[in-house]
This record gives C-alpha cells, sequence and structure tokens, in this order.
C-alpha cells in the first residue's frame, strides 16, 4: 500500500514556487531600486557634465523625474513571485485540509490523517493511549464513532476506522525525497482548533529522538513549522501537496522549565507511517516492525548501565548468556547509561543483526557478548 510521490524532476508545481522565491530574493524585493547618496551619510555623487555619458541638459522648470523602481521591473517581479507563492499555499491546504480529521477522546484532542477510501485514519499512538471511544470529526464538521483497528506503540502509530461518511483520502509522498530547506506546511487541529496550518521548512532528516514515555523515534523529520498541542496525528505536507510526515512532537527546553522549544518540532516519516498503517489495516497489528529486539526489560541504575530485571526464555538475549541482574554498559560500542539511551541505541539497529553487548555481572565481572538480535514484535 505504498503510494510514491512524484519524483523531483517531476514535481513541477513546488519547482515553480523554489523559482518564486527566487525571484523574490534575486529581484531586490523591499528595495527601491538604485539612488544617490544623501548628503549627510558620508559619501558623494558625482554629476554627470552635460552632453556626456546618459545626462542631459534639461529645461528650465521641468519637474523632477520621478522616482523608479530597478531598470528590471524589480517591484512586479517581487509582486508577482510573492502571488504566486501565495497562491501555491493556498492550493496545498485546500487540496490536503479535507483528509485531516480532530480526533476527541476523554484524555483529550489530537488529529488524524485519512489513509485509504475504506474508512481508516492513521495517528499517533499517544492521540489513543488507553481510550476505547473515539469521536472523529471530519473536515466538513460531520462527527462519527471510530474503533481501533490497530496500535504500535514502538513507533507511535495507530489507525482508527470510521463507517460513513466523505472522508477523503489524502496523498502519501515519498519522505526520503525531503531535503534539508524544503518548505513543508502543518496541517492539524492545535488547541482544538480544527484545519489549522503552520508553515516552516524541513530543518533536518534522520533524527532520533525519544519520547517523555521512552519511546525511541529513528529517522524523523525536524522541522520549524510549528507543532502545537493538538497537532500530534495530522499531516506535514509538502508543497506537492503530498503528506510525507505525522508531526508528532515538539522539543522542550529543560532551561524554560520543560517548556517548548520555539521552532523545534518532529514528524514520522511518510514511508514508515504508511508501512506500518498499511500492516495495521491489514492484520490488526505490525508484522514486520524492522526495528531490534534484545527481549529483555530493563530498571534504571546507579552502576554505570541498565540493569536487566527480566529476560525473555529463549530470546536473543537470553540465548547469548545475558541473564537477570546483569548490567549492560554499552551496546555496538555506545554506551548505554540509561534506559532511554539504550532505546536509542537499539533504534540504530536492525533485527538479524550481530552485535556486541558489554555487561557487568552481579559478582563485578565483566564480559562482552554476541547477540544476533531479533525484530520487535507487534
Amino acid at each position: 500500500m505504498r503510494r510514491r510521490c512524484l519524483s523531483r524532476a517531476d514535481r513541477a508545481r513546488p519547482v515553480f514556487v523554489a523559482a518564486a522565491l527566487l525571484a523574490l530574493v534575486s529581484s531586490g524585493c523591499g528595495s527601491t531600486g538604485p539612488t544617490t547618496a544623501s548628503p549627510n551619510d558620508g559619501r558623494t555623487a558625482s554629476v554627470a557634465e552635460p552632453g556626456k555619458g546618459d545626462s542631459a541638459p534639461k529645461p528650465a522648470g521641468a519637474p523632477p523625474p520621478s522616482p523608479t523602481t530597478s531598470p528590471d521591473g524589480a517591484t512586479e517581479n517581487c509582486e508577482s513571485a510573492a502571488l504566486a507563492l501565495e497562491n501555491e499555499l493556498v492550493r496545498v491546504v485546500e487540496e490536503v485540509a479535507p483528509s485531516v480529521v480532530l480526533i476527541q477522546t476523554d484524555q483529550g484532542l489530537g488529529s488524524g490523517v485519512v489513509f485509504d477510501d475504506q474508512g481508516n485514519i492513521v495517528t499517533n499512538y499517544h492521540v489513543v493511549g488507553s481510550a476505547t471511544s473515539f469521536r472523529v470529526v471530519l473536515a466538513d464538521g460531520k462527527a462519527y464513532d471510530g474503533t481501533l483497528v490497530g496500535a504500535f506503540p514502538a513507533d507511535d502509530l495507530a489507525v482508527i476506522h470510521i463507517d460513513g461518511g466523505r472522508a477523503v483520502p489524502a496523498r502519501f509522498g515519498d519522505s526520503s525525497e525531503l531535503e534539508v530547506g524544503d518548505i513543508v506546511l502543518a496541517i492539524g487541529n492545535p488547541l482544538g482548533l480544527q484545519s489549522s496550518v503552520t508553515e516552516g521548512i524541513v530543518s533536518a532528516v534522520a533524527r532520533t529522538v525519544t519520547e517523555e514515555n521512552g519511546v525511541t523515534l529513528p529517522n524523523v523529520i525536524q522541522t520549524s513549522a510549528a507543532i502545537n498541542p493538538g497537532n500530534s496525528g495530522g499531516a506535514l505536507v509538502s508543497l506537492a501537496g503530498e503528506v510525507v510526515g505525522v508531526p508528532t512532537l515538539a522539543a522542550v527546553d529543560p532551561q524554560l522549565g520543560g517548556g517548548a522549544a520555539p521552532g523545534i518540532g518532529f514528524a514520522i516519516p511518510s514511508n514508515l507511517v504508511t508501512d506500518i498503517a498499511a500492516q495495521l489495516v491489514e492484520h490488526g497489528k505490525v508484522v514486520d516492525s524492522h526495528r531490534a529486539y534484545l527481549g529483555i526489560r530493563v530498571a534504571a541504575t546507579t552502576a554505570g548501565g541498565v540493569l536487566v530485571a527480566s529476560v525473555e526464555p529463549g530470546g536473543p538475549a537470553d540465548q547469548a548468556g545475558i541473564a537477570q541482574g546483569d548490567v549492560i554498559v554499552a551496546i555496538d560500542g555506545q554506551p548505554t547509561p540509561t534506559p532511554v539511551e539504550l532505546s536509542a541505541v537499539l533504534a540504530t539497529l536492525a533485527p538479524e543483526q550481530i552485535t556486541r553487548v558489554d555487561i557487568v555481572h552481579p559478582d563485578g565481572t565483566q564480559a562482552s557478548v554476541e547477540v544476533t538480535l531479533g525484530e520487535y514484535p507487534g
């Protein structure tokens, strides 16, 4: 159920908009064109002799020349480029907004994106949480009861189904084609304000971030488009009118008392969203998570690593000889002083990969074992 977006060579509209942006810069928008120096600014202005150059004697009493813009019509170019960009942004919002819904639970509000024409809606798992009933409000204002199709907390994704209504499926693009600097829009329902839009750029790709609940998300998109409470589960949209990500969280700044850091938000890439959502729709669960798995439960400790609280019988760690009470201090050569950092390291590895795990036994002896990683169950 992967959806293929246009290749960069075929993305005529975004290229046109990029050209419009370049025109805004290169035409000197905001400038009034060439001027002479003011007598008070410390510079001098030369005066051409009559009959030389482009200057000619002016008849007595002639009105002074009217001020002009640059010879190439910079003002007209600026207005045209700005209007082209504005029209393109309006077109994208008009195209995508009908596919973004409001999700209400007894725990709060969130957003979702219509995944297909069968009434399936993809959203964040943390929007769903432990709720058992859902109210889905479409862009046209009509509300429907929703049921949970399936969820995968490890990637913070879930699918809700509604019966009836004219839910318009979104077009999902290829997030691997995103580049830093691409213009994107975030469409969702922040603070319950339905179909709100913010704009920004792709600030980075392939980030690894950890949510407050300890879930680590690899390869996320960083964007400067504002992501506020209620935006979660909505749409991050390219200028091609394609959903390239699902906004999930905003960065927090400990120096601001845990408040959101302006201009730093993260979205799950659309390629992962479509993959996991398709599995949830087809199977009700994830059968191919692409995530590495050790088969242990862990706890924080002050011993410089992560305490193994329990081991899954027959799992990867058990087969490698890791036992309850061991402390894992590094995986694949990367220190794991906390459960969060252990999760972050595993998120960069793949199932079936053979990796080294450094441990300290309860008696204080140290060891290194090779583990063939399993696949995180769905």
